[in-house]
């Protein structure tokens, strides 16, 4: 498919109706397990000898259908789909880390995720550095010490669309042999591929944009087959002897898909947050209004930060379309399809005005998810990103008046309207 366009990718990449029968619609493979042919073919399988599937937890053809389908947007070289976005970010940095070090985060991410860097990760022996170094490279490069294993960022930011410097934030990086893990939930690869902005790696909560309906959990995990930065001195994890591999290493049975194959044998494998086949299918089919969904979000999106940029009951608005937009260079030149689904402002108000706002919204969905195809609005510092201590707010840019929109896909006009009523129903009109 690699000749294609991303809108035929989307509907026919990585998978054939020939191996299924001729359907057209992928199969829902719900199977736990499969038959071997033979106890050689059984041995085969397990040791990678040959290519197939044993047990879903590892790998299952709906599962894999998926995988290969976001591969081919992302323009990635391996891919696997895990249970949840959060599975996909905790397994690929502690595959990183296996042996310990620090990974160097950005401030600007999703509240789960620094939730997890404070309490999950240092648990298991991996040292999170949380630092905003993300918004100047040359002073991140400062902070590569040989301790540094990877380096953490999103590339449209949850819920302050924050756009990183990817490239160069890459090169700086590369230079001391350290990949960069860029989450591109918000963003989706129909607005920004990491990849080809020198990232190594791309994780995906795919239960949000990708898929965009708010009906399944999903992460993937997807890498650039550029397996020259991993070192056997920064990262011997690679080059250990496993048994069930007969005593080679991860390096060994796949040269250059050996990070990811070692997230499924190590992390998907043990501790077995595995994608379900019906979820799976589910994703299939949201990928294919990817294009269209994101396109509308993002327009109406503009609309309504527009709308309240001019509103005296609002204090700030942060979003890509906006000339006012912390990051408008960066936003012309790699944004082109639009800048997302995601903004975020200040209400202006008290506390009790911003409680009779939302509980006055009508039409917007009052949760936490984002990239539905249904408008959402939360208050993120007493929800997604309530788990983050003041100065971790701070360092994120998250005020206390921060209020986050994910636009859906109904008529901007409609949505407008219901933020007016609104605020003149708390009283800030």
């Amino acid at each position: 498919m690699a000749d294609y366009r991303f809108d035929t990718k989307k509907i026919k990449a990585g998978y054939s109706p020939l191996d299924n029968n001729q359907a057209i619609s992928p199969p829902i493979y719900q199977t736990a397990a499969y038959d071997f042919k033979s106890t050689e073919h059984a041995q085969n399988l397990f040791t990678y000898k040959e290519a197939g599937y044993l047990y879903t937890r590892v790998g299952n053809p709906t599962v894999n259908y998926f995988a290969e389908r976001v591969k081919a947007l992302d323009g990635a070289k391996n891919a696997v789909a895990v249970g949840s976005g959060m599975a996909a970010i905790s397994y690929t940095l502690l595959n990183l880390a296996a042996k310990g070090g620090t990974i160097l985060a950005s401030p600007y991410v999703y509240g789960g995720t620094i939730d997890a860097f404070d309490r999950l990760f240092p648990e298991l022996g991996v040292s999170i550095k949380i630092t905003d170094a993300v918004l100047e490279p040359e002073r991140l490069e400062k902070e590569i010490t040989d301790d540094v294993k990877g380096i953490f960022v999103e590339s449209l930011s949850n819920p302050n669309a924050y756009l990183l410097d990817i490239d160069a934030i890459s090169e700086a990086a590369h230079r001391h042999g350290v990949p960069v893990v860029v989450d591109n939930t918000v963003a989706t690869p129909y607005l920004y591929r990491p990849l080809e902005h020198g990232a190594d790696i791309v994780v995906y909560s795919a239960t949000k944009g990708l898929t965009g309906h708010g009906n399944i959990i999903a992460g993937l995990i997807l890498d650039n087959g550029n397996m020259s930065y991993y070192t056997k001195e920064r990262y011997p994890q690679f080059y250990e002897p496993v048994v069930m591999l007969g005593g080679k290493a991860a390096k060994d049975i796949f040269a250059d898909n050996f990070f990811i194959f070692r997230a499924i044998l190590v992390y998907l494998n043990l501790l077995g947050a595995a994608l379900s086949p019906q979820d799976a299918y589910l994703g299939i089919i949201g990928l294919e209004t990817l294009s269209e969904r994101v396109s509308k979000q993002s327009k109406n999106a503009a609309e309504i930060a527009a709308y309240l940029e001019n509103s005296p009951a609002v204090e700030w608005v942060r979003h890509p379309s906006l000339d006012s937009y912390k990051f408008k260079a960066l936003a012309n030149k790699h944004l082109t399809n639009g800048g997302g689904g995601v903004l975020s402002f200040g209400i202006k108000g008290t506390a009790k005005q911003e409680e009779d706002f939302l509980n006055n919204i009508r039409l917007f969905h009052y949760h936490v998810n984002l990239g539905d195809a249904r408008s959402l609005i939360v208050d993120s510092p007493n929800t997604t990103h309530s788990e983050l201590t003041d100065e971790e707010k701070r360092l994120a840019d998250i005020p206390a008046n921060l209020i986050r929109i994910s636009a859906g896909l109904e008529d901007a006009k409609d949505l407008i309207e219901d933020l007016e009523q609104a605020f003149k129903a708390a009283g800030l009109l």
